[in-house]
């Protein structure tokens, strides 16, 4: 649903494709593994004849109708959880680990680390939840809340957050969602954009809200989650000039005192307004109803029929994005258990767990998740960590029952799972059409053998109801044909397989003319290189003026520090060690050799590198909370290195 500024060519840290689409492109939503397999396709997509401008469209091959509800009369997320939370109400809903303890040790570099030691997880059930977002509801009511304004929720993922997400809607309160690693700057623009008077935080929030608010225009409530870590400044807690300052347990007790009747919404009404993460410019908001929420998990649940009330999921991806946001609203459709974690905290070897305690994932045992490849990286790594700590035979032992394992689910995955296959976004599902509409001057055309290619359009009830307050923007992206249906254009560059699942090849917007004429698909090159083992990040630049493109790369410490132990290569830090000329011909060498092997042309593959130490992370600005490149930061905090490797 948020509109993509990049698109999803398996990039490491990538969230997804669509743009203002509900996860209408993104199946299988919840990934365990990624699998292959050589049994005979079968059909997936199907051709459908659609108004709007010429094209090739596909629909899912399980029905030729459009959901809109998983039930009769839920046509609203107030509707939907609050039938789920009768249907479900002694079955746990909401899972969340106590902090035991915490502790800080220092590396050899001087630097220190927070290291925590988590609990088992607590639960609420349906019931539990949902009696506590009506008592929120009501709470804000006689907090002084103006139902007719917006409240916005600017956190982290975590149970509350989904309450209070809830409790809004038990008053028809459009939610504003903001990502917890917003900078300063797109953070005031986004509560003032959309004049919300309530703002929900985390209590470590409330310092970098104190120092802003000056600039906060129409903030009259700040609510903020208590934690068990933060100690709360009694500077920050008291109430401001500008606004009063109440916890969230605060606001649930004045409800449950006082209760509020409820205004509930009708399908058309905007439930969220969704900031994206801003990978150029300010972040916009996506305006999303009632109904393409709804529609998307009714769609959803056809798709993965067996979700029930046995399942497990785990959240840990942020709540601000559309693809973490849809995923828990099919779990609390289905009567599935959310256990929340973070993604410090997921496995045993992760960077926040302390040394032999359990990792969320351990804690919790999921059946399901929603990843990213950022997070199967770490997986992985986590794994391969221990493995290679026993070594000999416990390694090959490994080894062998990974890939019988890997064999086995194979063979399950295509009985029961919709399309786990590599590389590929999947068929549509059943609430909305894909659409490739030809674009010539890419030389992208629906006619293109083997597959037809084009622009990735996405039509029907998933579709959201424009850009808030960008009326030019959503007017460009956003079209109505004459049968009345929505069409927006995502500007991802696709193609069809013969089974009818699409996969995504290009992005319009990364598409760059060298000084001797050829096109380079910065996209679509970062992707291939990325395979290089030494590489966590890259942006690949082209300047029209020169006849190659170069790279800044961040490569992966582990990796090139262990080819520097094997290779007598010495060095007093990693900083220096990206400075070596051998490391950097290293590097060079395993690109040029990635890009070849993924067919990428000679002057895509850059003439040029320099290796970044520093890791890019949404706090640095650098990448989206969605780990998407944001190209003109970097370009401007490179600006040098840039110049250099053109010299």
């Amino acid at each position: 649903m948020e509109a993509s500024e990049g698109s999803n060519q398996n990039i490491k840290g990538s969230f997804g494709v669509a743009g203002a689409v509900l996860v209408a492109v993104t199946i299988p939503l919840f990934l365990f593994l990624v699998f292959m397999g050589k049994k005979k396709a079968k059909q997936r997509g199907v051709p459908v004849k659609v108004g709007g401008e010429t094209g090739l469209a596909m629909h899912n091959a399980k029905s030729a109708k459009l959901f809109e509800v998983p039930w009769e009369g839920a046509t609203t997320m107030a509707a939907l959880f609050e039938k789920s939370c009768r249907k479900h109400s002694t079955k746990r809903c909401l899972g969340t680990r106590k902090l035991v303890s915490r502790d800080f040790i220092t590396a050899k570099d001087g630097r220190k680390f927070e290291k925590l030691h988590l609990g088992e997880y607590h639960w609420e059930s349906y019931g539990q939840t949902f009696d506590r977002a009506c008592n929120f509801a009501s709470g804000l009511v006689n907090l002084g809340h103006d139902v007719e304004t917006r409240a916005a929720i600017f956190s982290e993922t975590r149970a509350e957050w989904i309450i209070a997400f809830q409790g809004f809607f038990r008053q028809n309160i459009t939610v504003v969602t903001i990502y917890a690693s917003l900078g300063d700057d797109a953070l005031i623009h986004s509560l003032n954009e959309t004049q919300a008077s309530t703002l929900i935080c985390d209590a470590k929030q409330l310092k970098k809200l104190a120092a802003i608010g000056s600039n906060l225009k129409t903030i009259m409530n700040v609510i903020y989650f208590e934690d068990d870590e933060t100690a709360i400044d009694s500077n920050t807690s008291t109430n401001s000039d500008s606004w009063r300052v109440t916890s969230f347990l605060e606001v649930e007790k004045l409800g449950k005192n006082s209760p509020v009747q409820p205004i509930l919404p009708i399908k058309r009404d905007i439930a969220v307004i969704m900031y994206t993460s801003g990978s150029t410019g300010m972040p916009k908001g996506v305006m999303i109803t009632h109904g393409n929420i709804v529609a998307t998990a009714a769609a959803v649940m056809t798709v993965i029929p067996k979700l029930g009330t046995s399942d497990v999921y785990l959240a840990y991806l942020p709540l601000a994005h559309v693809f973490e946001l849809a995923a828990e609203t099919v779990m609390l459709t289905a009567g599935a258990s959310i256990g929340y974690g973070s993604a410090l905290t997921l496995t045993d070897t992760s960077n926040k767990i302390m040394k032999g305690t359990q990792g969320d994932a351990s804690a919790l045992k999921p059946t399901l998740m929603a990843a990213v490849p950022a997070i199967l990286d770490r997986v992985r790594d986590g794994v391969m960590k221990k493995v290679e700590e026993k070594g000999g035979a416990a390694k090959k032992l490994f080894n062998i029952a990974f890939n019988r394992r890997l064999a086995s689910m194979e063979g399950a995955a295509f009985s029961e799972s919709d399309d786990p296959s590599v590389g590929r976004v999947g068929p549509p599902i059943p609430c909305c059409y894909i659409k490739l509409i030809s674009w010539e001057e890419g030389g992208y055309t629906i006619s293109d053998k083997p597959m037809p290619r084009g622009e990735v359009v996405v039509g029907g009830n998933s579709v959201t109801a424009g850009y808030f307050n960008n009326g030019d923007k959503t007017n460009e992206v956003y079209k109505v044909d004459e049968r009345g249906m929505r069409w927006f254009y995502t500007g991802d560059i696709g193609r069809f397989h013969l089974d009818g699942c699409l996969e995504i090849i290009d992005r319009k917007k990364d598409i760059v003319k060298l000084q001797h004429g050829e096109y380079i698909s910065l996209g679509k090159v970062e992707a291939a290189l990325l395979s290089s083992n030494y590489v966590d990040y890259i942006m690949v630049y082209a300047d029209p003026f020169h006849n190659y493109c170069v790279a800044l790369v961040v490569p992966s410490q582990k990796v090139l520090e262990k080819w520097a132990q094997e290779n007598g290569v010495e060095h007093r830090a990693f900083s220096d060690l990206c400075n070596k000329v051998e490391a950097v011909n290293e590097v060079q060498q395993s690109l040029s050799k990635v890009g070849k092997a993924a067919k990428v042309d000679k002057f895509e593959i850059p003439a040029k590198i320099k290796l970044i130490p520093e890791p890019w992370t949404p706090e640095s600005g650098l990448v989206t909370a969605a780990f998407k490149l944001k190209r003109e930061p970097l370009k401007a905090k490179f600006k040098d290195e840039l110049l250099k490797l053109y010299q």
